[in-house]
């Protein structure tokens, strides 16, 4: 019998409801894991076999935090790249008046002004142009003064960060990975053709007229080669673990990544350095603490950070494999951090 019943009831019914084909949860703190679940199959097929804790997902937007937060304070402390550098300083593109008081902290903060979203994938493909038209994108706002949650703006901190350490996205995290979480973490861009196996498929997508399994979901960061500051990761939830427990690591003995986990100073916004904060109606529920940092991804993927308890929670699914409204994952998230925490006061 698990030693978390709550969580995996909360699991059983999110399988029963078609919410998600299944899902793998692990619950750790900054020592090492605690509990790992896993419950459902890799695809909307009756027959198919049931996962396990090694099955491997598409992390969407976990990206910005895992890879791209973790890039940038290593190059930060390095002094490869300042969090108040301008962008235009970094960018050729970025180029206007009103884009002039834009930073590297504006882009981490979701704060620069762009967009939240463009199809630039149904016409471009490749760094160059998707820096320019980013570039060339009206702003919403100005830098610093409001926060829309942007793609376009970690796809273009992903290029400021390649030029700033002097090679591709995927090069620099795979260095990272081997110092940070250790070589056999299974988490990377690109999954090799081995890993093909252990992956659970995304959903069908327009664009390339198929399922999607072992490339990117997001359309965005495939017209970028798969490897993009937003999107692009895959991984095993103990894999999203390790990379948990070495920011809790990093924030004790680092006054920069402890900002990174601090809400910012942008008006209404509960962003901090990449992450997002604990609010009421948070995906993390009412469990964890308002010092709690965390994150989603579009596929149906989530990490939530509590220091002040001492505690991580990966939920890692494939919900867009079933086609449904997409709100129910978001009540399911809540329900499940909420059903952990009370796992864990009853002595799991």
């Amino acid at each position: 019998m698990s030693r978390f019943p709550r969580t995996t009831r909360v699991l059983e019914q999110a399988v029963a409801a078609r919410v998600f084909p299944g899902a793998v949860v692990e619950v750790g703190s900054a020592t090492g894991p605690t509990e790992s679940l896993a419950q459902g199959s890799r695809t909307a097929d009756p027959e198919d076999r049931a996962l396990d804790l090694a099955t491997i997902y598409d992390l969407a937007s976990l990206t910005k935090v895992l890879a791209t937060a973790a890039l940038a304070l290593g190059l930060i402390e390095r002094g490869r790249v300042g969090l108040d550098d301008m962008v235009s300083a970094w960018s050729p593109h970025w180029i206007g008046v009103d884009r002039h008081a834009a930073t590297v902290r504006h882009l981490l903060e979701h704060a620069s002004g762009l967009p939240a979203h463009r199809r630039f994938f149904e016409s471009l493909e490749g760094r160059a142009a998707f820096e320019r038209a980013i570039g060339a994108e009206s702003l919403e706002y100005a830098p610093g003064s409001h926060s829309v949650y942007s793609d376009a703006g970690f796809m273009l901190l992903g290029l400021i960060l390649e030029r700033a350490g002097g090679a591709t996205l995927d090069a620099q995290f795979g260095a990272w990975c081997r110092e940070a979480v250790g070589a056999d973490a299974v988490i990377g861009y690109r999954p090799p053709i081995e890993w093909r196996a252990r992956i659970a498929p995304t959903g069908m997508d327009a664009w390339r007229g198929r399922v999607i399994l072992g490339d990117v979901h997001d359309e965005n960061a495939a017209a970028l080669g798969g490897v993009a500051g937003h999107a692009g990761l895959f991984g095993t939830a103990a894999a999203v673990g390790a990379c948990a427990r070495w920011w809790m690591r990093q924030a004790a003995r680092s006054a920069t990544a402890a900002e990174f986990l601090r809400r910012g100073r942008v008006p209404g916004s509960s962003r901090a350095l990449a992450w997002d904060t604990a609010l009421p109606t948070s995906s993390c529920g009412t469990r964890m603490s308002d010092k709690a940092v965390g994150h989603t991804g579009f596929t149906g993927t989530s990490l939530w950070i509590d220091r002040e308890q001492d505690r991580y929670v990966v939920f890692l699914t494939n919900r867009v494999h079933l086609p449904q409204t997409g709100e129910q994952i978001q009540s399911v998230r809540r329900a499940l951090h909420d059903a952990v925490a009370e796992d864990l006061a009853c002595g799991g």
